[in-house]
């Protein structure tokens, strides 16, 4: 996702592969691998010298975007963190990662909470991909900064709540991995809504099965979605 000739970014690098495998591809020019702990970024810096990279891609010590340059790249990899640590990365660092000319984020939970503080915050997402790997699903997106996106004030609110919990793209896309995802989890939230039909009632497990009851609601009306982008052979 990341746009060929960038200068990228790539926080949290941890040992510093992903860097390292775009500037071996001649994908982008150069990069700044960085990172909050010591240790990583030592091993970040040894995995970079022993590929001979030191021109092409500089470590740097930082939490999150805080020792980024305004301006200063012009990707921003931000990738293999919870959702809440990507939101407040970008919360704390607004400025900086306005000033790029794109971001690639890979939240690992709270996708909804991400896509929707996306919205709000005027970052239009113009490009969705989800993998699987060992059973685990992956999802990405490539995302923009915009000074509004009015899409969202025509579209019903239930549309709105299945594309924050689950990809505007993958939905339009009827992406494979989001389908396996969809019926997994339906599956999921059933058999944990019977577990909870089976306890003697209380606020806590009222609270719980209409949750769970919300969850199902989403899920089937993303595959609602999904269904209408096929039949209508998009």
């Amino acid at each position: 996702m990341v746009t060929p000739g960038s200068v990228l970014a790539d926080i949290g690098t941890d040992h510093g592969y992903v860097p390292i495998s775009l500037v071996q591809r001649k994908k982008i020019k150069k990069a700044i691998a960085m990172d909050v702990n010591k240790g990583p970024l030592q091993r970040a810096k040894e995995h970079i010298q022993e590929f001979q990279l030191e021109d092409y891609i500089e470590t740097r010590l930082s939490d999150g975007v805080k020792k980024l340059e305004v301006g200063e790249v012009d990707s921003i990899l931000i990738a293999g963190m919870g959702g809440e640590l990507v939101i407040r990365i970008m919360t704390e660092g607004m400025e900086v990662c306005r000033s790029a000319k794109e971001l690639v984020l890979q939240p690992q939970s709270e996708l909804g909470k991400v896509r929707k503080f996306l919205r709000e915050k005027n970052f239009e997402i113009i490009d969705e991909d989800m993998v699987i790997e060992d059973g685990k699903y992956y999802p990405m997106m490539k995302i923009v900064p915009v000074d509004e996106i009015a899409l969202w004030e025509i579209l019903p609110e239930e549309v709105i709540s299945a594309c924050d919990e689950y990809g505007p793209f993958l939905l339009k896309n009827g992406n494979p991995s989001l389908r396996k995802y969809l019926v997994k989890q339906h599956k999921q939230l059933t058999k944990i809504l019977k577990e909870l039909e089976k306890q003697p009632e209380s606020r806590a497990i009222l609270k719980r099965k209409a949750e769970v009851q919300k969850e199902i609601f989403l899920n089937e009306s993303a595959y609602t979605i999904l269904g209408a982008i096929k039949n209508a052979g998009i």
